[in-house]
């Protein structure tokens, strides 16, 4: 057996039983709940009657704050976070790499010789410089230029996290590009909020100020044993295993879906929440999922860019919390062949500043008018921006997991319920111009007036679909679980907001030209975006095959890998999508598409050279060794038995040795086809290099697994180098 995989299964029986890391619960968590947060309530107790108004001033109307009030302000964020504990700050920001940055600076100043005082102020709290030189920004500055600038975000609040007080910002270019996933998310939001109080106030309710994008993302996970993952080099660096025979039992029983939590698994999850709590995550939900050792947490609710900031958070802090339970924490989503891999449901919806949720039909046909607007209008952004929808979830790592009988297909498409798909079609007969007093009652009344009643039987799920419409939101359920919740939500917004000021303007020219009714000018308009929009309305099951071949009648891309995605991605009605809404300019769009491009690329590199590695150096080995000790045993079998009775003694092994020679000349010569292919792919750039390693490298990872899974199962279990799927999957 392999040092590592010895070691490793050495320490099962100590990581199974250890009882040190039980965690007490206080008695209620929600006496927790912000207590590491400069949340409103601390801001009114630390901050002067001006600060506070200042800021919610900011965070609610997008107000830029005084420099004397930020000064303000960052004093008593300082006191606060002193008497917390805390002495360093950091501007804590999401940079494209994918995860967070943060670099730290002391309160601690000198100001004598011998003294010193703890020093922060509005200039410090406002803005940082970290180094960009080393972060992704695909060709917009040169290496040599170092400078970036992170600035302060006041509508997400500080936190502290140990010793620091985390301050979330944006992060920007010295020429002003933006580097991060915060600056455009934060634009497309203001722009779906403008655009979304337009139609309110013109069309419904005047007392409309602010429309918010709110999400409930849900994160799926699994859990390693650390002692086992550090046994495994390709979990180490790629995140997933490139090796592994399936074992003989894994999820075909469905008996861990929503099973009892294991005991250890439990101790993470409550000191996990504990840790939500005090940083302000609302996290209520926890259970197993369908895959052995995975599992799955969930908040509430919240304002779409705190939500954001809140999952990344998250997820840093899982991978802490797992680290002192014995775990390790993987959030690729597809780490283990034959079973189920995770996603991330982002759950979106607006609201209103006046407490309405308008995804949720109301109590008289007038909200309902206003249900159906928002609702038609969210679909019609996903049909004329679907392609933009499928980039934003792309990722090397989910293209494994997308119509893989797991997650939705690649194929963008919305599921709204047969009984709402009847109302639409009923909408759809409207006549062009005014309506009788008849239609507009029978609309009213019994088509617009009973959606409550219809959805109230109607709010089913379908799992395959990737935009499915769940009551009162809908659920994005296309992304992955690794992923930075801020692209989909950027692109998302930004599709509707663009969508809403089209809406708007023609609804008014009906009104101003053809002097229509306001609910007749409305549902004219509808009806035509609903003719549109049922190409992508689909209710059956996206993973079959005649969805695929109907889905290419109708229209539909099936763009199943990431570099389709990201060619289709540039059309010029996105880049103006973006541009006309100030979200990105044109170079810092195509700035983003190379970034993915490279790091599509340098993920299939990475996984390529890893597999090679472990193949030669760890499969063949063993292979070989196995098969050493058979013939030393074939040859002792012919010395005792002698010639006549060895050949019916030997056959048997004779065959294995045969077969595991196969196998090491598969690996040898695909692990040569490997490398060769993946040099050449590493000499090219941009979309043509992404295309080659998808095609031509990625593929060549099958030949290698197939006959290292094929050894696994022949050679001797204490030989075998790599800890086994059944090893990693079933200890808890």
């Amino acid at each position: 057996m392999s040092t590592l995989r010895f070691k490793a299964l050495a320490e099962l029986p100590f990581r199974n039983y250890r009882k040190d890391n039980a965690v007490e619960i206080p008695k209620r968590l929600s006496e927790l709940f912000c207590e590491n947060v400069f949340s409103e309530e601390t801001m009114r107790a630390y901050l002067t009657k001006e600060a506070f108004t200042s800021i919610q001033d900011a965070i609610k109307k997008g107000t830029k704050t005084p420099r004397n009030i930020a000064d303000q302000i960052a004093v008593a964020m300082k006191d606060w976070a002193l008497s917390k504990g805390a002495t360093h700050y950091t501007h804590w920001f999401q940079p494209l790499t994918g995860s967070t940055a943060e670099k730290h600076d002391s309160f601690f100043t000198p100001f004598e010789s011998d003294r010193a005082i703890e020093r922060f102020n509005g200039s410090m709290l406002i803005q940082q410089e970290p180094d960009a030189s080393s972060f992704p920004n695909g060709g917009i500055r040169n290496t040599f230029e170092a400078r970036g600038y992170t600035a302060w975000d006041p509508t997400s609040p500080a936190f502290i996290i140990g010793t620091t007080l985390c301050i979330p910002s944006i992060f920007i270019s010295y020429t002003g590009e933006t580097l991060d996933y915060k600056t455009p998310l934060l634009r497309a939001l203001s722009a779906v909020d403008e655009a979304a109080t337009d139609v309110c106030k013109a069309y419904f309710d005047k007392n409309v100020t602010k429309v918010t994008a709110t999400l409930g993302w849900e994160q799926e996970y699994f859990l390693i044993d650390s002692a086992l993952y550090q046994s495994r080099p390709d979990l180490i660096f790629t995140g997933r295993t490139l090796l592994g025979h399936s074992p003989a039992k894994g999820q075909q029983l469905d008996d861990h879906y929503f099973g009892s939590i294991p005991t250890r698994v439990m101790n993470f999850m409550k000191e996990l929440e504990i840790e939500c709590m005090k940083l302000g995550i609302p996290v209520t939900t926890r259970h197993n999922e369908v895959a052995p050792n995975q599992f799955e947490l969930a908040p509430m609710f919240e304002e779409t860019n705190v939500a954001v900031d809140h999952n990344s958070l998250l997820m840093d802090i899982m991978a802490r919390v797992a680290h002192k339970h014995h775990f390790h924490i993987l959030f690729h989503e597809k780490p283990f062949k034959g079973v189920n891999g995770s996603g991330k449901h982002n759950n979106w919806s607006l609201a209103t500043d006046t407490g309405e949720n308008l995804l949720s039909p109301g109590k008289n046909p007038k909200k309902n008018l206003q249900f159906l607007t928002f609702f038609v209008n969210s679909l019609k952004a996903v049909h004329d921006y679907s392609d933009l929808l499928r980039a934003s979830i792309a990722s090397a790592s989910n293209d494994h997991r997308l119509g893989a009988n797991e997650a939705p297909p690649a194929i963008i498409s919305a599921f709204i319920g047969s009984q709402l798909f009847s109302v639409l079609e009923e909408l759809e007969k409207v006549t062009d111009g005014k309506l009788s007093p008849e239609e507009k009652t029978e609309l009213k009344l019994n088509v617009v007036g009973k959606i409550p009643e219809i959805l109230l039987d109607n709010t089913d799920r379908n799992r395959t679909s990737p935009f499915a419409f769940t009551g009162n939101k809908f659920e994005f359920r296309a992304v992955g679980s690794s992923a930075n919740c801020a692209e989909p939500m950027t692109a998302l917004n930004a599709m509707v907001a663009k969508q809403l000021k089209v809406f708007k303007k023609e609804v008014d020219a009906l009104i101003e030209k053809k002097n229509l009714k306001k609910d007749e000018a409305i549902f004219n308009v509808l009806r035509e975006y609903i003719k549109d929009c049922k190409t992508i309305l689909f209710e059956g099951d996206g993973y079959s095959e005649d969805w695929a071949k109907e889905a290419k009648k109708r229209g539909l891309n099936n763009l199943k890998t990431t570099p389709e995605a990201l060619k289709n991605e540039l059309d010029k009605k996105f880049v103006d999508l973006y541009e006309e809404l100030g979200i990105y300019n044109h170079r810092e769009f195509e700035a983003r598409n190379e970034i993915k491009l490279e790091k599509y690329s340098a993920n299939i590199d990475i996984e390529a050279k890893v597999l090679s590695d472990v193949a030669r150096n760890h499969i063949i080995p063993a292979a070989l060794n196995y098969q050493n000790r058979l013939i030393e045993n074939v040859k002792g079998l012919k010395e005792i038995f002698g010639e006549k009775e060895f050949k019916s003694l030997a056959n048997e092994q004779m065959e294995l040795i045969k077969a595991i020679s196969h196998n090491v000349h598969q690996i040898k010569n695909g692990v040569d086809e490997l490398i060769a292919a993946k040099d050449k792919a590493s000499s090219m750039h941009g979309q043509k290099q992404a295309e080659t390693y998808c095609n031509d490298v990625k593929p060549r990872f099958d030949k290698i697994r197939e006959a290292s899974d094929n050894l696994e199962m022949m050679v001797d279990d204490e030989l075998w180098p790599l800890t086994k799927y059944r090893e990693l999957l079933f200890t808890r």
